[in-house]
Formats: structure tokens, C-alpha cells, sequence
């Protein structure tokens, strides 16, 4: 199809992190790794929930459904990443493109409603504790889980609605390692304000919303941590929620920086560099932060291999 002797696009060049062979072949077993590990350690934070009757509560149900979307998450973007190290010229389709951007748009921002539901958990337990039954009840538990997806799926609606607005009939090379919004605009031969600033609104306004809620979630922790009388009731507190603060302070602080900074204070090379890290990296490590680091779950991973080790 021709429009005004412009040739319609109808897929995308994606030109990914390098072209340096050497670091391709390199880059390839890294992330042919982490890739790997991230599916095998979500999983097993899965598994181990679902088994262990000790982490059958509010915040490990928000934990199973946070290592689900790092799944989703990790294998919406890594593996056309990784093809880009093995081929000379990596191509997606059109329809492709917009696929993985909803995807990822979707399950990257209902990791961001879900980490501000478990900042809330650890709120009620640590401040209210006496209400905790009633204020994390299953029924509330799913609402909020519910909310966190459609939250995603109302985000992406944006996005993909900018995207679908746009017309491509130039260039079509992706100066990124997966079908991102900011460098598909660049691309685009038509340029409506509305739709390009629609995403923008979206996305700061969910990134606002959900750090406004953690970061007043644990103002209330600290106050109650520092009234407790206890120092080991007060380390006992404050453990409960290292895993949990690491984690949000590894995502927000990559997303700020690719999308709330300006964009003439850094290179593509350099947003593509901190891009890896919430998209690849984080998945990754995840399930290595909490369990890790956090007490609960290393005694029930003790325990299941307990038992997968006398069963065996």
C-alpha cells in the first residue's frame, strides 16, 4: 500500500544493543542465562508459595502474582533481544511490534499497582495488625489484584492507541532492543501531539499514584517502627520489608530515569543500557532478593527440601 509515494511499513528493523560480533557472542550466554534463571526462579517462588501452608498470606499471594508477571514480562522483551545477538538483522512484524509493546506496557505497569499493594500489605500488618484479618482479607486481596491488572490494561489502551494512530512510511529502524514507544515515534512520518502526550500522562500519573502509595505506606511503617519500644521487635518489623523496598527502589528508580528525566540529558545508548535492567535484570533478581532476604520464605525453602530430600 502507497500513500503520497511513501511506502507503507510493514515491519521493523530492530538494531538492539551492539553490532560489535565479539560482545554479540558474549552478550548472547548472558542473557541466554539470566533468561533462563529468571524463568526457573519465578517458577520456584511460584511453586514454593503454593506449597509451603506457612506463605499462604496476602503478601506472598501478591509475591506469586509479581514473579507471574516478571515471567510474562521478562519473555515479552528477552527473547527478541537475545535473536538480535545471533542475527545480522533482526526483523518484527508490524502487528508484532505492537503486540510486545502491549504486553510490556501491560505487565510493567501492573507490577507497579502490585508493588504498591504490597507496600499497603506490610502497612496494615506492621500498623494495624490487629485489623490485618479484616483490612487483607481474601476479598480484598482480590480486588486489588483485579485492579492491578486492569490498571495495566488500561495503560497499555494508551499506548496502543497512540501507536495505532501513527503512520509509518520512512525509516524503520528501531534504535532499541525491543518495539519501545519513544523511538517507534521517532519513526513515525505523522506527528499528533495528543497522541504522543497521551502515554506520557498515562504512565506518570500510574508512577505518581502507586509511589505516592508506597512511599506514604512506609512514612506510617517508620513512625510505628520507631515508637516500638523493642529493638527486636523493631528489627523484626524491618526485616519484613527489605526485600519488598529493595525491589521498589531497583524498579522505580530505572523507569524514572528512561522515562521521567529529560531525554536531551541522555544518549540512546544510554536508555537502552538502563532499560535492560527493569526489563531484563530485575525479573531476574527478584526472586534472589526474596529469597534472599527475606526469612519467611528461606525457612519454607528449607523445609520443602527437606522434604523433597527424604521423599527422594
Amino acid at each position: 500500500m502507497e500513500t503520497e509515494n511513501h511506502t507503507m511499513v510493514t515491519e521493523f528493523i530492530i538494531l538492539g544493543l551492539t553490532k560489535d560480533l565479539t560482545l554479540c557472542s558474549i552478550l548472547f550466554v548472558v542473557f541466554l542465562g539470566i533468561y533462563v534463571s529468571t524463568i526457573l526462579g519465578n517458577i520456584s517462588i511460584i511453586m514454593l508459595i503454593q506449597r509451603s501452608p506457612q506463605l499462604h498470606t496476602p503478601m506472598y499471594l501478591f509475591l506469586s502474582h509479581l514473579a507471574f508477571v516478571d515471567i510474562g514480562y521478562s519473555t515479552s522483551i528477552t527473547p527478541v533481544m537475545i535473536v538480535s545477538f545471533l542475527k545480522e538483522r533482526t526483523t518484527i512484524p508490524a502487528t508484532g511490534c505492537i503486540a510486545q509493546l502491549c504486553t510490556a506496557v501491560t505487565l510493567g505497569t501492573t507490577e507497579c499497582f502490585l508493588l504498591a499493594a504490597m507496600a499497603y500489605d506490610r502497612y496494615v500488618a506492621i500498623c494495624s495488625p490487629l485489623l490485618y484479618p479484616t483490612h487483607m482479607s481474601l476479598r480484598v486481596c482480590f480486588i486489588l489484584l483485579v485492579a492491578s491488572y486492569l490498571g495495566g490494561c488500561v495503560n497499555a489502551s494508551s499506548f496502543t492507541g497512540c501507536l495505532l494512530s501513527l503512520t509509518f512510511c520512512g525509516p524503520n529502524k528501531i534504535n532499541h532492543f525491543f518495539c519501545d514507544l519513544l523511538p517507534l515515534v521517532k519513526l513515525s512520518c505523522t506527528h499528533i501531539y495528543v497522541a504522543e502526550i497521551s502515554p506520557a500522562i498515562s504512565s506518570g500519573s500510574i508512577v505518581v499514584l502507586t509511589l505516592f502509595v508506597i512511599v506514604v505506606s512506609y512514612l506510617y511503617i517508620l513512625h510505628s517502627i520507631l515508637k516500638m519500644r523493642s529493638t527486636r521487635g523493631r528489627h523484626k518489623a524491618f526485616s519484613t520489608c527489605t526485600s519488598h523496598l529493595t525491589t521498589v527502589t531497583l524498579f522505580y528508580g530505572t523507569v524514572t530515569f528512561v522515562y521521567v528525566m529529560p531525554k536531551s540529558s541522555c544518549s540512546p545508548d544510554h536508555i537502552k543500557v538502563v532499560s535492560v535492567f527493569y526489563t531484563v535484570v530485575i525479573p531476574f533478581l527478584n526472586p534472589l532478593i526474596y529469597s534472599l532476604r527475606n526469612r519467611d520464605v528461606k525457612e519454607a525453602l528449607r523445609k520443602w527440601m527437606a522434604r523433597t530430600h527424604w521423599s527422594c
